[in-house]
C-alpha cells in the first residue's frame, strides 16, 4: 500500500509539473520566446535554406523559356522568332513536381530512420552532384534528366524544413518559423528571377549556365554548418534517446529554460498520441482521427496550387505573352516576387494577431475576386493597349495578397494539424498531393499560355477563380482554428472530433486528461 501511495504521489507531482510547463508555454510572448530560444530560431532558419534551393530551380527553368539565348539554343524558329515547344516546356517543368511526389514520399523513411539532421545532409550532398547534369546539359533531353533527378532530392527539403521548424520551437514561435518556409519559397523565386534577368542579355550559353551553377552556392553555405545542427528532440524521444533529447533541448534554448519540463511535455504528448493512434506509418496518416488531420493538411496545400500560384513559375513568360517587352517582363517578374517577399514578412504581424482559419479564408476570397477581375479585363473587346499592364499590375497585387495569407499560413496549418508521431509523413503526403495537382497545372499552363496553343493570356483568371471558389467552400467547413494550442491540446481536440468552427472556443483541461489517461 505504501509503494502504491508513493507511486500515486509521484504521478501527481508529475501531473502538476506538466500542467505548469504547459501553462508557462501558453504565457510566453513572441519576444520572450525569441530570447529563450534564439538558437532554435537560427537553426530552423538554417535548415529552411533547402526550401530556397527547391524554389530556385523551377523558377529559373520557367524564366528560361523567355530567355532569348535559351530559346535559340534549345528551341525552333517560328515566324522569325525562336520558341521552345509547349511539349518540352511541359516536360522540363514537370521534372521538379514529378520528383517532388516521389522525393517527398520517400523522405519520410530516412527522416524517421536517420533523423532530420542526417537526412538533410544527404539531400545536400546529392543536390551538389545532380547540379552537374543541369550545368553541362546542351540538349533538352539531358536537361530533362537533370530536372527529374534534381526534383527527387529537392522534394525532400519541403518536408524537412517545416517538420524541423515545428519540432524545435515553442508554441509562441511556431507560427513564425513554420510560415518562414513560405518566405524561403519566395526568396528562392525572387533570386531566380533576379539572376535570370541579369543573365538574359548574354549571347552565349552562360545566359542559362550561370543560374544553374549558382545552386552550388547554397551547398557551400550549408555543408560547414550541418555538423552542428541539433537533432529534433521529438524524434529523439520517439527513439527512446532521452538523454540525447535533453542535450538537444539545451543546445536549442538558453540556460533559463527548464529543459526537464519541456522534455516532460514532449514525452507526455508522445504517450498520448500512442494511445490515440498507436502507430507512425503511412497507413496511420489515414487511420482514425489522423484521416481528418491529413485531409486538412493536404487540402490547404493543394489550395495553393488551385488558387493559381503555379503562374508564378511562368511569371516572366506570362507577362511577355500578355504583351510586355522581354526585358520589362523580366523586371515585372522581379517586382512580382519582391512584393511577395515583403508581404510574407508583413504576414507575421497578421499571424500574431489573427487566427489561422480567418487569414486563410479571407485571403482566399480576395485571391478569387482578383482572378475574376483579371479574366474580365482580358475579355474587353479589342483588348486595349493598357490591358497588358493592368493585368500584370493585378497579378502583382494578387501575389501580395497570396503572400499575406494562404502562402505562409498553409505551412503553419501543416505543422499544427499533423500529429507529432506522423508529422513528417503527413507533410510528405500533403506535399505529394500538392505536387500531383501541380503536375496537372504544369501540363496545362504552358498550353493555356503558349501563343501557338490556347493563347488564353488573362482569361486564365476565370479558370483559377472558379477553382478558388470550390476551395473556399471546402476551407470554410473544414479548416479549424489552431492558434494558441499546444500539440497535446490539438491531439485532444481532434480525438474528440470537435467541429472546425468550434475549435477556437473549446475548453481543454490537459491535466485532467493526463490523470484520466
Amino acid at each position: 500500500m505504501a509503494a502504491h501511495s508513493d507511486a500515486l504521489s509521484k504521478s501527481g507531482d508529475a501531473d502538476v509539473a506538466l500542467a505548469e510547463a504547459i501553462q508557462h508555454e501558453h504565457a510566453l510572448t513572441f519576444w520572450e520566446a525569441a530570447k529563450l530560444y534564439p538558437k532554435a530560431v537560427g537553426w530552423s532558419a538554417f535548415v529552411s535554406i533547402g526550401v530556397i534551393m527547391l524554389a530556385f530551380d523551377p523558377q529559373i527553368i520557367g524564366n528560361m523559356f523567355a530567355m532569348p539565348q535559351f530559346q535559340k539554343d534549345f528551341g525552333f524558329e517560328l515566324d522569325g522568332e525562336y520558341v521552345i515547344p509547349a511539349s518540352w516546356q511541359t516536360g522540363l517543368s514537370l521534372g521538379n513536381p514529378l520528383g517532388q511526389v516521389l522525393g517527398a514520399l520517400f523522405s519520410a523513411y530516412p527522416l524517421e530512420l536517420f533523423g532530420r539532421k542526417w537526412t538533410f545532409f544527404g539531400c545536400i550532398v546529392l543536390t551538389a552532384g545532380l547540379v552537374f547534369i543541369q550545368f553541362f546539359a546542351r540538349s533538352l533531353q539531358v536537361l530533362l534528366v537533370g530536372e527529374l533527378l534534381g526534383g527527387l532530392v529537392l522534394g525532400c527539403f519541403v518536408v524537412i524544413g517545416p517538420t524541423y521548424a515545428s519540432e524545435v520551437c515553442p508554441m509562441a514561435l511556431r507560427g513564425y518559423l513554420t510560415s518562414y518556409t513560405n518566405l524561403c519559397f519566395v526568396t528562392g523565386q525572387l533570386l531566380g528571377n533576379g539572376i535570370t534577368a541579369g543573365t538574359a542579355p548574354l549571347e552565349n550559353h552562360w545566359a542559362y549556365s550561370i543560374p544553374f551553377a549558382l545552386q552550388w552556392f547554397w551547398v557551400l553555405i550549408i555543408i560547414p554548418g550541418i555538423f552542428f545542427i541539433p537533432e529534433s528532440p521529438w524524434w529523439l524521444v520517439r527513439k527512446g534517446r532521452m538523454e540525447d533529447a535533453r542535450d538537444a533541448l539545451r543546445r536549442l534554448s538558453s540556460s533559463k529554460v527548464n529543459v526537464d519540463a519541456t522534455l516532460a511535455v514532449i514525452t507526455e504528448t508522445d504517450r498520448l498520441e500512442l494511445e490515440i493512434e498507436a502507430g507512425s506509418t503511412y497507413m496511420d496518416t489515414i487511420k482514425g482521427v489522423n484521416l481528418r488531420r491529413t485531409e486538412i493538411s493536404t487540402g490547404v496545400y493543394t489550395t495553393q496550387v488551385l488558387s493559381g500560384i503555379y503562374l508564378i513559375n511562368y511569371g516572366t513568360y506570362f507577362f511577355e505573352q500578355a504583351g510586355l517587352p522581354t526585358q520589362s517582363a523580366f523586371y515585372m517578374g522581379i517586382g512580382f516576387l519582391a512584393v511577395g517577399w515583403v508581404c510574407t514578412v508583413i504576414s507575421w504581424f497578421l499571424i500574431a494577431r489573427f487566427g489561422r482559419r480567418r487569414i486563410f479564408n479571407i485571403g482566399l476570397f480576395v485571391l478569387i475576386v482578383l482572378m475574376f477581375i483579371i479574366g474580365i479585363l482580358d475579355s474587353i473587346p479589342g483588348r486595349p493597349s493598357g490591358v497588358a499592364w493592368a493585368e500584370s499590375s493585378l497579378m502583382l497585387i494578387w501575389n501580395g495578397a497570396y503572400d499575406l495569407s494562404i502562402g505562409p499560413i498553409t505551412f503553419v496549418i501543416l505543422g499544427e494539424c499533423s500529429a507529432t508521431r506522423v508529422r513528417s509523413k503527413t507533410i510528405a503526403v500533403a506535399t505529394a498531393a500538392q505536387a500531383v495537382v501541380g503536375i496537372a497545372m504544369t501540363v496545362a499552363i504552358p498550353y493555356m499560355i503558349n501563343p501557338a496553343e490556347a493563347n488564353m493570356q488573362g482569361k486564365l483568371g476565370y479558370f483559377f477563380g472558379g477553382l478558388g471558389v470550390l476551395c473556399l467552400i471546402w476551407s470554410y467547413f473544414r479548416i479549424p482554428e489552431t492558434m494558441g494550442r499546444t500539440y497535446e491540446e490539438l491531439d485532444i481536440l481532434f480525438d474528440r472530433k470537435v467541429p472546425a468552427r468550434q475549435f477556437k472556443g473549446y475548453q481543454v483541461d490537459v491535466a485532467t486528461v493526463s490523470v484520466e489517461a
